[in-house]
Order: structure tokens, then sequence, then C-alpha cells
């Protein structure tokens, strides 16, 4: 065994004490950490981090821990708040597969001719804090997620309300709601097949909420529920993410949210680095997938592995998003976040995405995001540089308890690996035979 892997054998051992000592206790102090603040503080080497009550105290050099407190020493390793697993489903979602297990988008309408909107329907209702789903990503760093409503199933480009989730089992959103457009080719089927009668539908949806277009007028789309949500995104209120990839169709966005003062955010923008000046200067934050380069469909053709870097360098506030299953892999961010760095972003910046960007994009940086006095103390002790594939999350604390670091993945991984016993059938573990049964 080398040094390396000694020592962090080493630690594990002391966190595995630490946590049967007494992972209620209230207070903690996290010794000796190369502590990523993801704040204004930048990264503190050889730094502590004393927590009480579940909440951040006090951030610097030779704290004093209180008599009951738990001392971790992390031998130098980085410390980060938990990090953001992206737009996902997690805890709506068990099998994709299986349509009873999936509960985030609503078919209301789908089918029909005619378009229903129902910007009221919010996700978070049917959220299972109990899901198999929320162990296997938060053992690898991930506290929290924005819950997504999509369009995939249903009859709108208005998929509905979503909202940030931490996975710390609390069965509510914290913070506010977040309204889920698509725009774009993916959704041009559920407006006509042109992407041109989007806007003329958004505007439509608009006029409604302002009484131009009667509630029981043939042409009314939204019921009185929908107009009163709609109508909570006007006007400077709560945050709407945009899935839009085209740079024509993000200058559309830009002047349409302009003109009804509606605060936008977009996921994906595979080209948004063509009008990085403007969502900048209109303060959009971008939630890009930094493997997107070759062009998946004509709405990508500009897509490049620079864009998360140079939506940067213009002063755009960047954050990640995956595509395909990201349920199942919120805990591959932070590889599409080292991917990033890798092609330009600031590697301080790759952690704010992961972080304190989303945070406050959705309204919860006052409790999420950094690692700063008086913020929840959700914690992360890594074995080695955080945005590194290899790298793996020794220790999570969520509001300073120390959670077991299992899941279902690691307790088939143990089953099907242990040693075969003598009185085993074949030589082969008790998973593998009907002797276990």
């Amino acid at each position: 065994m080398n040094t390396k892997s000694k020592t962090l054998k080493a630690l594990s051992a002391a966190l595995l004490l630490a946590l049967a000592a007494g992972a209620n206790a209230q207070d903690v102090l996290i010794r000796n950490a190369t502590v990523h603040t993801a704040s204004a503080q930048g990264t503190l080497q050889n730094a502590d981090v004393l927590v009480s009550n579940g909440v951040i105290r006090a951030v610097g050099k030779g704290l004093l821990a209180t008599a009951d407190a738990q001392v971790i020493d992390a031998q130098g390793r980085p410390l980060t708040p938990t990090l953001f697993g992206g737009v996902t489903e997690i805890g709506l979602e068990e099998v994709s597969g299986e349509k009873s297990t999936v509960d985030a988008s609503v078919g209301l309408g789908a089918g029909r001719k005619e378009m229903t909107v129902r910007p009221e329907f919010d996700v978070t209702l049917a959220f299972n804090p109990d899901s198999v789903l929320i162990p296997v990503e938060r053992i690898e760093g991930i506290g929290w997620t924005l819950l997504g409503a999509n369009t995939t199933d249903g009859g709108s480009i208005i998929g509905g309300q979503g909202g940030v989730v931490r996975l710390d089992g609390s069965p509510d959103p914290v913070g506010p709601r977040v309204l889920f457009v698509n725009l774009g080719s993916e959704a041009s089927g559920l407006t006509g097949n042109s992407r041109a009668a989007q806007w003329m539908l958004l505007d439509q949806l608009i006029d409604e909420v302002r009484g131009r277009i009667a509630p029981d007028s043939n042409m009314a789309l939204l019921t009185p529920a929908g107009r009163a949500t709609l109508a909570k995104y006007l006007n400077g209120g709560g945050r709407v993410m945009v899935s839009v990839h085209r740079a024509a169709d993000i200058r559309q966005l830009l002047r349409w949210s302009a003109r009804h003062n509606v605060r936008i955010a977009i996921e994906g923008g595979s080209e948004a680095w063509k009008l990085a000046p403007q969502l900048a200067a209109a303060k959009v934050p971008v939630f890009v997938n930094p493997l997107a380069n070759l062009p998946a469909n004509f709405d990508e053709i500009n897509a490049t592995m620079e864009n998360a870097a140079r939506l940067r360098a213009a002063g755009v506030a960047v954050s990640f998003a995956q595509d395909g299953d990201a349920s199942h892999n919120a805990r591959k961010i932070r590889q599409i976040a080292g991917n990033a760095v890798a092609n330009g972003l600031p590697w301080e910046d790759g952690l704010a995405g992961l972080t304190r960007v989303p945070a406050e994009a959705f309204g919860v940086g006052d409790k999420l995001g950094s690692i700063a006095v008086g913020k929840r103390a959700d914690l992360v002790l890594w074995s080695g540089d955080p945005l590194e594939v290899s790298t793996v999350a020794m220790q999570v604390w969520l509001d300073g308890r120390a959670i077991t670091m299992r899941s279902r993945q690691t307790e088939l991984r143990d089953r099907y690996l242990r040693a075969a016993t003598p009185a085993e059938v074949g030589g082969m573990p008790r998973a593998y035979s009907n002797s276990g049964h």
C-alpha cells in the first residue's frame, strides 16, 4: 500500500470514528482544511470551519473547539460547500422507463390540436425525500438540486414549476419556485411546427394575464390558477428557466424578457457565447453543458467546449447542466465542470458554477452555495481536487451532521464483492447462490 493510500485510509477511519461517536452532535470543528469558500473570500489555506446548531459560526485559522465538539483534522484536504446537482428529477423519478415512477411532466391535453398550458403545475408536490437516488448522489458530494418540470410528455412549451430541494431527507423545497419553458426546435412540435409561433403564444399568454383577452374567450389558454401563477413571473418576479440553444432564439428571448421584465436564466445555451456581452448586460445566468461540441442538431451548429470560458470572460454568471439522464448521473456534473476548466474557465469559476452561482440564481444564496458565517453547514471534505474525476467525497455534512456514506449502490457493491466463506456453495459469495436466500 503506497503512502497516499495509507493516508486516505487513516483519514477515512478517523471520519468513521467521528461519525460513530456522534453523527447528531451539534458542534463540529474541521481543522486544517483547504477551504474553498465559493465566496469573495476565495480559497483559504490551512483554515478551520466551526459549526454549531447546523450553522457555520466561524471560518478562519486557529479556531477553538467547544468542549463537546467533534474535531476533524482535514490534513490540508479540500473542503467545499455541497454541490448543486443540476436540473434533475431526483425524487420525482426512480426508473425512467417505468411511467408510474415518473412525475416531472403533466400530460393534460397532450395529443390534442389545441395547446393546454398549465403553469400552475408544480412538480415539487410529488417530491419523494426517501427516493433511492438521493443517497446515491449525496455521498458523491451533491447536496441539493433544482427539480425541473419538463414538456416532454405535456402539451405546452411551458412545463410548469419546480424548486430547489436539499438531499437531506426533508420533504419540502427551499426558496421560491422556478418556471420552466422550452423553446427552439425541440419544442416547435408544440407550436404548430414553427419556432416563430412560440413568441406569438408567449405574448398571448401575457395578454391573458394582463386582461387583454377575456378568461372566457374561446382563444384563452390559461385557467384562473394559470393566470395567477404566470403573473408572479412578470415585472421582475420569480425566475424563468428557458431551455434554448440557437443564438437567434436567444436574441429573441432577450428582447422578449426585456419587453415584459421577465427574470430569465438559460439552460443549454450551446450558442450563447455568440451573445455573451448582451447576456452579461441583462444579468442572465447560463447553465451550459461544457461537453457540447459537435452539433447535435441545427440549433447547435456553433457549439464549442469553450462556451463556458467565453461567457464568463464577458461577465456572464455560468453554471452547468447535463444532457440525458441527469437524475441518475447528477454526480457527473462536477466532471463536466472540470471539462469547462480544462477548456479555459478559471478553476474558481468552475467551483462557483457548482455552488454559489446556482444558489444565487434560484433565490437560495442566503442559505446555500458558499462557506460563510450564517450559512447552512452543508459541507464536503474531498480526497483531492473536487473537479478531478478520480477524487472522491470522504465525508458529507448536512446541517453539520455527518451523513452515512452509504447508498444502495455501495451496498450492492459490497454484497457482490464479499469474499466467499468455505460453507458457501461452489466457493461463491451468498449473493450469487441460492443458499443465501
